[in-house]
């Protein structure tokens, strides 16, 4: 019988998985092996954040410093990171000299976004994702139509790990009555309609109606910063804005 992909395994055999289990899974399930948190301190991070908080308390969390953030989601990390008392954050950077030699004046993002995301962000999260055989996500499907169908477990496209979305199919209103039960310290931006945070240069607020990333690279056809793009599309992006 064909060996069965790992994703397909988990998804058969957890249907009905909640948040928490989907998370305990990097050590109740020896074949999924050690699992990192990635998180960018966003919007509602703190839910997926909090509840990785109370089952796995040492989970390794990364935070990807792209460089471009906002002040206030820099403050927000140093405060949420404090207030749960996450034991084992860890900060990435993008590589200085590659930052010199492609972006040495931090405006790359103006004429190419992709190549932007992906010096800044895909590059270092590859690296840094090279010590774990999976990492876990805050993606849900409601935020875009891109993510519509995602499923709680994925392979994903370019490094071929197990990845793991516990709050997949979590609603704004789920998320919302999950910060207020847990009193969760809000994302400062929230207030002023950011629904969906990412980079300073390349984010704006959400209006009426809109999904909560369409303030994400406003104006243009992209919705993804490349991180959850299989490696063939995401470096025919990249190619076609070079052009």
């Amino acid at each position: 019988m064909p060996h069965e992909p790992l994703n397909e395994r988990l998804s058969r055999e957890h249907r009905a998985l909640e948040a928490t289990s989907a998370i305990r899974l990097g050590q109740s399930d020896p074949q999924v092996g050690q699992i990192a948190l990635v998180s960018g301190f966003g919007a509602d991070s703190a839910v997926l954040l909090h509840l990785a908080a109370q089952v796995v308390p040492d989970m390794p969390v990364l935070f990807l410093d792209t460089g471009k953030h906002f002040n206030e989601t820099l403050q927000y990390q140093r405060e949420l990171a404090s207030e749960l008392g996450l034991q084992d954050l860890r900060t990435i950077k993008p590589d200085a000299n590659a930052i010199a030699e492609t972006d040495p004046y931090g405006a790359l993002y103006s004429h190419a976004p992709d190549a932007c995301c992906d010096l800044r962000k895909t590059q270092p999260l590859t690296l840094a994702l090279k010590g774990f055989d999976g990492w876990i996500t805050g993606r849900k499907r409601h935020q875009s139509v891109s993510r519509a169908k995602m499923n709680v477990f994925e392979i994903d496209g370019q490094s071929q790990q197990l990845k793991i979305n516990p709050l997949a199919h979590w609603s704004a209103q789920d998320v919302a009555q999950y910060m207020r039960d847990h009193a969760l310290l809000p994302h400062p931006l929230v207030a002023r309609g950011f629904l969906s945070i990412g980079c300073s240069p390349c984010t704006s607020a959400t209006l009426s109606g809109e999904d909560p990333r369409t303030g994400r690279w406003r104006g243009t056809a992209k919705d993804e910063c490349g991180i959850h793009i299989s490696r063939a599309l995401k470096q025919d992006a990249i190619s076609e804005k070079a052009v």
